[in-house]
């Protein structure tokens, strides 16, 4: 049986610019269902102990607030900025902290919650970063993974999906701070060059 390739919904393409155009790689419901798992697999490995989410901003911000309430107990938030792309849609490979987090997390148990690691330098950053801080546990749990992207010797505990090499947007994630509102994750394109390239 051949596979329906997912296409664009009105709600993805409404507001798109004439050059841009989006295909639904990952649908929201897939993602909705795969963070009940997550949360799952979290709660098992701390079923009762109190949970503290960093959201690395801005593209997590979806992923945390729908993470925390499928983990249920207690929990509680944190938001810690940086930034290694820009403007565009190419790394600059140079990770740089703009947004320092509010609390203390000595003696928390910390879940980092990224929407994508590709790379692997900013994660590599953070956990030297958060390390310093001396948590009690230190986990990461990432909405999708782009692994053959990997140039830093890092991995996630906890992994919603291993995507391919296309730039993704929608559920939080963005081009230019466009494009985070979409429901579904959907690779972007341009008509006058294809694919964009890569994040």
């Amino acid at each position: 049986m051949t596979k329906k390739r997912a296409t664009p919904s009105s709600k993805n393409t409404a507001g798109l610019r004439p050059e841009e155009s989006v295909r639904v790689l990952i649908t929201d419901a897939r993602v909705k269902a795969r963070l009940k798992q997550l949360a799952r697999e979290i709660r098992r490995d701390f079923p009762t102990e109190p949970l503290h989410l960093i959201s690395v901003l801005k593209g997590s911000v979806f992923f945390l607030t729908d993470l925390a309430r499928e983990l249920g107990g207690e929990v509680s938030f944190d938001f810690l900025s940086v930034s290694s792309y820009g403007h565009g849609t190419d790394s600059t490979g140079e990770v740089k902290l703009i947004k320092d987090l509010d609390v203390s997390i000595e003696g928390k148990t910390v879940i980092v919650v990224e929407d994508i690691l590709d790379t692997g330098l900013t994660l590599k950053y953070l956990l030297r970063f958060f390390e310093e801080k001396k948590p009690k546990h230190l986990r990461v749990v990432v909405l999708l993974d782009k692994v053959e992207r990997r140039i830093a010797d890092v991995r996630a505990d906890y992994t919603g999906f291993v995507i391919p090499n296309e730039f993704v947007v929608g559920y939080g994630l963005d081009f230019d701070e466009r494009y985070r509102n979409l429901p579904d994750v959907c690779v972007l394109q341009f008509a006058s060059r294809g694919k964009a390239k890569s994040a």
